[in-house]
């Protein structure tokens, strides 16, 4: 990776490539900043990874030129080469510092200073050796001749930068789930194309491609993942929806801390009529100005979203939080102010809310729900929390369930999502597990664990029960179903449904009117329902196994369970409650995780373990030989759209 041997005279003509590479990185630097992709941590170390590669190739021409020349300046040859070695031997490290900045995991590392101190201990040695060469000769020298010749531990760059790779490498593996594809195949290829430059300048050192191949990475890089129409929203310059919901994706998923200041124009509606649509997007302009000089004022570091129709968000991380409340506070002093527009005094009526995540909010749908929420609450001119107005709303919500229930299966505002079930043994999606979902004009998404519930004392989980079951049936009966070579979906029943008389042939009659066999579906039945001594409940499930319906236990390990009568009921597959994953490393659970397997091969049951999120997770419950997998290392419950492509692109 560091260039070639220069003993005696290079031709000049080998400067080509690297002249053509200097360009090449002089506009992706300048387009960068021009593209205004200067803003978050992504950006940034796509930038000093762009700089590095600039100084490299500076540093590289410098010395060939100084060769090819035979000059004898033995400082001047000392300054190009070793600037040259130091700066190659740092863009290894900073591509992988751009992997985890794609991955937005930087927080997991904070308190692991002796990890970072190791994980960076390769490149100060290799720094090191190279800035004492002058003395030791160990990684080059210029001879008596004053030609460039390799040290006796020139080698070293390589292993150094072997171990970078590799290590990138394995953290890519690890997190690929974080990635798209297209992200994928992108990093690949830049990660090729090193490569490539490598093992050609290796064995020909006289062929200077190294540093065009890096540049060729880079730009690959730059097309197809600093896109900036994919981010930023062209009126403010600011990054857009998508944007921002794939990185509070990310970030809740890596479970990391931020602070979000919510900035939310009441009335945009109002103004966008009385100004219009390009005086409106002024005044937004004027708004997202005020956000960036404000960002810069209280130095939040903050990742900055226009959200659009007046939604405005501030996104910080932890080691910033304490400056939110003033910087929140100056904000809503900003937009309590009128805004001049065209001549005319405008006075946008903003909440302003703080929500910390994920102790507030844990998840993107709810997230975007609160902020359509925060929309429509009346104004106060104060800063509100967002953890005290979510206890105001649910309090709210709960009061109103009964009519929300009943206005969501009038309205049709339920919705079936899917969650993939991957098989270990045929390493493909085998099944998906049905879930209901609900979204409330007023509250927004609201949790199956909140209203299912409501719905078992009222009555209306009958109603709620039946418009599942056919969403799937009308799903398995379709064209695009049996092209996904599924086995079953595997559908819910509550503790109410179980006990509901005549249910088999209430099922059945339903699978009937769809043409859907009864192997086609896989009932659900918690641990808890089936503990309960009803013998409605056994009737219910020796019929539907008579006419081929297939069982599940649900959630087992949760609780107390009546093992005497759960094991005389005909269940083909145990799904071992998330419980299990989120304790799957503590040593004594371990134990009780392993007995429990046992427990269940020994009665001849399949296993779905629920909740995995890691590949950490998903070899140890392979290696365990769990047959399935569920969980959020995979894919979240997505609507039926999202579903079926994403099985598709998985196959």
């Amino acid at each position: 990776m560091y260039g070639s041997e220069r003993k005696g005279v290079i031709h000049i003509k080998n400067l080509n490539f690297d002249y053509c590479a200097i360009i090449i990185i002089t506009i992706l630097l300048v387009t960068t900043i021009l593209r205004r992709m200067v803003k978050g941590k992504l950006n940034r170390c796509f930038i000093e990874l762009l700089v590095v590669a600039w100084l490299t190739i500076f540093f590289d021409i410098w010395a060939v030129n100084l060769d090819n020349l035979g000059a004898s300046q033995i400082f001047s040859k000392y300054v190009a080469h070793m600037g040259y070695l130091v700066f190659h031997s740092l863009a290894m490290p900073f591509y992988v510092a751009y992997i985890i900045a794609m991955t937005d995991t930087w927080h997991q590392f904070k308190a692991k200073r002796l990890f970072i101190f190791l994980s960076a201990f390769p490149e100060l040695v290799i720094v090191s050796l190279t800035i004492t060469s002058p003395f030791t000769k160990w990684i080059f020298y210029i001879d008596e001749q004053y030609s460039y010749v390799r040290g006796l531990y020139f080698e070293l760059l390589y292993v150094c930068a072997a171990v970078y790779m590799i290590y990138g490498i394995v953290y890519l593996v690890l997190h690929r789930q974080m990635f798209w594809r297209r992200h994928l195949a992108s990093i690949a290829v830049a990660f090729l194309a090193v490569v490539a430059g490598i093992l050609i300048q290796y064995f020909k050192p006289d062929i200077l491609i190294e540093m065009f191949c890096m540049a060729v990475s880079l730009m690959v890089l730059s097309f197809m993942i600093q896109r900036p129409e994919e981010r930023l929203e062209v009126v403010t310059g600011l990054d857009k929806v998508t944007a921002y919901m794939e990185d509070m994706r990310q970030a809740f998923f890596t479970k990391k801390p931020i602070r979000i200041i919510m900035v939310n124009i009441t009335n945009y509606a109002s103004i966008r009529e009385l100004l219009g649509y390009v005086q409106c997007m002024h005044a937004m302009e004027q708004v997202a100005a005020y956000m960036v000089r404000l960002d810069k004022k209280m130095d939040l570091r903050a990742e900055l979203y226009n959200l659009e129709q007046g939604k405005f968000r501030f996104v910080v991380e932890e080691k910033r939080f304490r400056r939110v409340w003033d910087a929140a506070s100056e904000m809503n002093r900003i937009m309590k102010e009128n805004f001049v527009i065209n001549q005319m005094a405008v006075s946008m009526i903003t909440n302003v809310c703080i929500a910390d995540c994920p102790q507030d909010i844990s998840d993107v749908d709810t997230l975007m729900a609160f902020g359509d929420t925060l929309q429509k609450i009346p104004y106060t001119g104060d800063i509100m929390a967002a953890s005290e107005l979510l206890k105001r709303l649910h309090y709210g919500m709960m009061h109103d369930m009964d009519a929300i229930i009943e206005s969501a299966l009038s309205n049709k505002r339920f919705e079936v999502y899917y969650q993939p079930i991957y098989s270990v043994e045929e390493k493909k999606f085998h099944s998906a597990e049905a879930l209901i979902r609900l979204k409330d004009e007023k509250y927004g998404f609201i949790s199956p664990e909140i209203f299912i519930p409501v719905a078992e004392k009222s009555g209306a989980i009958h109603k709620i029960g039946d418009f599942v079951l056919e969403q799937v049936c009308a799903f398995i009966a379709s064209d695009e179903y049996k092209k996904l070579g599924l086995s079953y979906i595997e559908v819910n029943l509550s503790v109410v449904q179980c006990m509901q008389p005549k249910l088999a042939n209430h099922i059945m009659d339903i699978l009937t009117r769809y043409g859907v066999r009864p192997e086609q579906l896989n009932l659900e039945i918690t641990e808890t329902a089936a503990s309960i001594s009803q013998q409605a409940l056994e009737d219910n499930i020796e019929d539907l196994t008579n006419m081929g319906m297939k069982f599940s236990l649900d959630d087992f390990g949760t609780g107390y369970s009546n093992m005497q009568r759960i094991v005389k009921l005909p269940f083909n597959i145990i799904k071992l409650d998330r419980t299990f994953t989120e304790l799957y490393d503590n040593p004594k659970l371990g134990i009780v995780l392993m007995n429990t397997i046992n427990m269940i091969k020994a009665m001849e049951m399949k296993i779905v373990v629920e909740g995995v999120e890691t590949a950490e997770m998903l070899k140890l419950f392979s290696d365990l030989e769990c047959e399935y997998i569920q969980g959020y290392y995979f894919s979240k419950p997505i609507p039926r759209s999202e579903f079926v492509k994403f099985i598709q692109t998985s196959s």
